[in-house]
């Protein structure tokens, strides 16, 4: 992991880019874990619902590597935008749910969202 020394404490802390790293993976675990919550149909078949326990785990533990770094509004924020944009991918192609305009729509301004947190907010280094 890279680290860099913090002002104040001295104390280590995990780079910029690992916690984007951190959150990259912590965002594909939760939709691998949403998937599996699909699968799981209400808990009632046991392997699909230890998955999505297990990636659920795994993408909390991750996110609060980025956590150390990043703000939580815009850790968040990103967590969730691409989160719903990968999860409607994968509702679309796997399990055949379609998306009428108002939900693309409502997609496309949770993306922009983030888009403008990304190259207009001050809250984060980028």
């Amino acid at each position: 992991m890279y680290v860099c020394a913090h002002r104040s404490t001295g104390e280590t802390m995990p780079s910029q880019a690992f916690a984007y790293a951190a959150l990259t993976v912590a965002i594909l675990c939760e939709v691998a874990g949403t998937t599996f919550l699909q699968k799981s149909e209400q808990f009632t078949r046991l392997v699909p619902t230890l998955a999505m326990a297990a990636f659920y785990a795994g993408a909390f533990y991750l996110m609060t590597h980025a956590l150390k770094v990043m703000p939580l509004g815009i850790t968040y924020a990103i967590w969730s935008g691409v989160g719903v944009v990968l999860t409607a991918v994968i509702g679309a192609t796997v399990f055949k749910q379609s998306l009428d305009l108002p939900a693309l729509v409502g997609i496309a301004m949770i993306v922009g969202g983030v888009m403008v947190m990304q190259v207009f907010s001050t809250s984060t280094g980028h």
